[in-house]
């Protein structure tokens, strides 16, 4: 099937994601861009998906993992091996369009200053919805997928410049991905893909939200959106990705404004997820030490200024509140594209 050097190595996760897995594999497999490798992690599911997949052909492999390494890390494991220039992640809850990657590709040579590329994600339910264009940052400490919710006629028509793209449909430059350190693995899983892009922010790199490269995604398929192991990793990694990335003097304010939004992010909750978000701002509590013996490394790396950080977080509570996204130097990377033509 291969005849020529893969541009990309394309990185999916297992876990119980059941028949999706099998739609994900089929749908890279009918690909217009055919030079790509595939390397699917199974992180010791017992659902039978792994056992009932059947591989396309021989860009296809398999990873065995003996036990559930979550997301960070599997994707860390693929990666660790990787000989092509761009490692992309995609979900198994993700099918993407016909010429999913083949977009990513061109957006590449777009805009070759860019590291990070993501994909604009369609919710597989509801396909007149957003399930996310690009991964947004506040001020007030809290992280989403932009325009999620929304209608699809809200988007821009061109790609647009974003605080970091979502790991369920991603592309990344291996050389600035392993610079890195890849995902932070202690998060296990959500919001580690937040945490990369800050990291590779602070380092100077750019991301690219790519408006025509199309995935559909179920989200949360597997976990689950209002699930207590959700709640709980997604409070605590919220306290991590802050404590590591948030440099000084704007971190104290996050630190007062989250005075005010932890009470609220409880109530939000409600009775059913009090507890696990409770559990999780304690073991986030717990794990700052870490957390800020990695913030050394982090922030000794940091080439951008305070007011550029500024500048590609959300300050509005009202785009925090309808998750709105959020673009940085609006224009620049339609207006590029239209000079390079």
């Amino acid at each position: 099937m291969r005849s020529v050097a893969p541009w990309a190595r394309v990185i999916v996760v297992n876990h119980n994601a059941g028949s999706l897995l099998q739609d994900c594999a089929d749908a890279l497999a009918a690909q217009t861009l055919a030079d790509f490798e595939a390397v699917i992690v199974d992180n010791a599911s017992l659902d039978g998906s792994i056992e009932a997949l059947s591989l396309p052909d021989d860009r296809f492999r398999v990873v065995l993992a003996r036990a559930n390494l979550g997301f960070a890390a599997a994707n860390n494991l693929a990666a660790s091996d990787c000989g092509t220039d761009w490692i992309i992640t995609l979900n198994p809850d993700a099918e993407p369009r016909k010429d999913w990657l083949e977009q990513l590709r061109r957006a590449s040579v777009r805009y070759p200053d860019a590291t990070m590329f993501g994909s604009t994600q369609i919710d597989a339910r509801r396909q007149d919805r957003v399930d996310g264009f690009g991964d947004v940052y506040s001020i007030f400490g809290t992280a989403w997928r932009g325009a999620s919710g929304q209608l699809m006629t809200t988007l821009p028509d061109g790609d647009r410049d974003v605080f970091g793209p979502c790991a369920a449909a991603a592309l990344y430059a291996r050389e600035a991905f392993l610079a890195a350190g890849g995902f932070d693995e202690s998060f296990f899983c959500y919001l580690e893909d937040v945490d990369l892009g800050f990291r590779l922010r602070l380092r100077g790199e750019r991301c690219v939200q790519v408006r025509r490269a199309e995935v559909l995604h179920v989200g949360s398929a597997i976990a689950g959106a209002d699930s207590d192991f959700f709640i709980f990793h997604s409070q605590r990694n919220r306290l991590w990705l802050m404590a590591k990335n948030v440099p000084s003097p704007l971190i104290w304010l996050v630190i007062l404004l989250q005075v005010a939004v932890v009470p609220l992010v409880l109530l939000r909750r409600g009775i059913a997820g009090w507890r696990p978000a409770l559990k999780g701002l304690l073991a986030g509590l717990r794990g700052l030490p870490g957390a800020l013996r990695q913030r050394r490394q982090v922030q000794s790396g940091r080439v951008r200024s305070n007011r550029d950080i500024a500048r590609m977080l959300v300050w509005d509570p009202r785009k925090a509140l309808r998750h709105a996204p959020h673009f940085i130097e609006s224009g620049l990377a339609e207006r590029q594209a239209a000079r390079e033509a």
